[in-house]
């Protein structure tokens, strides 16, 4: 058969749409989410890139095939309302959105920080020169 699309779209799509699945099954599972919501914002990228690359440039098309794009072209439509429907499960799953790349937790507040590699005693320990005290 002669196909409009590449092999590669419908193996993306379909993965991210078992990748769903398993994030919908898995209540309780913030990884499975957090994957299936990193897969649609990929497949929005890729879907770009095959529909861009692969659309025939001649007047003729055959009913199929102007079928099988205008059907490619609405999906990708729907993607990012599919991706904040997602990203709302997200929060709902406790999930936070945070970019942490390490620099902005240089400047935190470390006051309650123990150091445990070095001998020191802490201060909420008796010192065992003092005796016990009877509790009678």
């Amino acid at each position: 058969m002669n196909y409009m699309l590449p092999v590669s779209y419908a193996w993306g799509n379909f993965s991210v749409l078992a990748v769903g699945i398993w994030a919908i099954v898995q209540r309780d599972s913030l990884d499975a989410i957090t994957m299936f919501l990193a897969g649609l914002l990929l497949t929005v990228l890729t879907d770009i890139i095959h529909i861009s690359i692969f659309y025939p440039s001649h007047d003729f098309i055959s009913d199929a095939k102007r079928f099988s794009i205008g059907m490619a072209i609405f999906s990708l439509l729907l993607k990012p309302l599919s991706c904040y429907l997602v990203y709302r499960m997200y929060r709902e799953r406790g999930g936070e959105y945070t970019f942490n790349i390490g620099v902005a937790s240089a400047g935190q507040d470390r006051s309650s920080y123990e150091p445990i590699d070095q001998p020191d005693v802490s201060a909420q320990w008796p010192s065992p020169s003092k005796a016990a005290q009877p509790p009678y």
